[in-house]
């Protein structure tokens, strides 16, 4: 019931985002808007609902490597720009860990939550096992992953034309850094090379993620341990 479902409001969410064009009105946006309310409706949970999609949860691995033909159409420049391609997506990767994590313990989260919080700008498969790695919660993890692909879909556009960025190569990276698969099928949507850009930004980020996250994370649990973050944010 719920696969059908599933599929059913993503294709309304489609259809309305084709006709409206406008970054509000995001297929996956309108699909849990539609979604939520029929699970909280019919008092199922959403471990029933992740059950009757095994599936689809299930291509998310083989859709992530089908995004990898057009990056090989793109090799003449990744060749040429893999110094500059390393050091946006380190820099995006540490960065986003470090932030989002001292926001969660400053606003009052304990570790737990600062451990799900961590890895929300990667892709799922990445985030939850690092969640789970470092003593996260998954599902909250799951949720976030959501919320940030969501937003940089939303926004990342917006941004990036207000600030001039014209370059495929600048536009991809950023969004596939910190929005993951939600943001890069937008971006491949608007346009191939910064869609290329941006699966390029997904694959290596969630690398760069899953080794760096454990050591970050005891980095910033000696510092909380230490008052550190505490005191700094008084």
């Amino acid at each position: 019931m719920w696969l059908f479902a599933t599929i059913g409001a993503y294709l309304i969410g489609r259809q309305i985002a084709l006709k409206l064009r406008h970054p509000v009105f995001n297929p996956l946006l309108i699909s849990m808007c539609l979604l939520i309310p029929a699970l909280t409706f019919t008092d199922n949970t959403y471990d029933t609902y992740f059950e009757q999609n095994t599936i689809i949860n299930f291509m998310l691995g083989p859709a992530v490597i089908a995004l990898a033909y057009p990056l090989y159409e793109q090799m003449h420049v990744i060749r040429r720009q893999w110094k500059v391609i390393l050091i946006a997506c380190t820099g995006a990767s540490v960065l986003s860990m470090i932030l989002g994590t001292v926001i969660a313990l400053v606003t009052g989260g304990d570790m737990q939550i600062a451990a799900s919080v961590l890895p929300k700008s990667v892709s799922t498969p990445f985030a939850l096992s690092t969640a789970e790695n470092i003593g996260g919660i998954p599902a909250v993890t799951a949720a976030l992953v959501v919320i940030a692909g969501l937003l940089g879909a939303l926004f990342a556009y917006p941004i990036l034309n207000a600030m001039k960025i014209k370059s495929p190569l600048a536009r991809g990276l950023s969004i596939g850094a910190v929005s993951h698969a939600i943001g890069t099928a937008k971006a491949a949507e608007t346009n191939y090379q910064e869609g290329a850009f941006s699966s390029l930004a997904l694959v290596i980020c969630g690398i760069i993620s899953a080794i760096l996250a454990p050591f970050i994370f005891y980095v910033i649990e000696w510092f909380v341990n230490c008052n550190l973050i505490t005191t700094c944010f008084k």
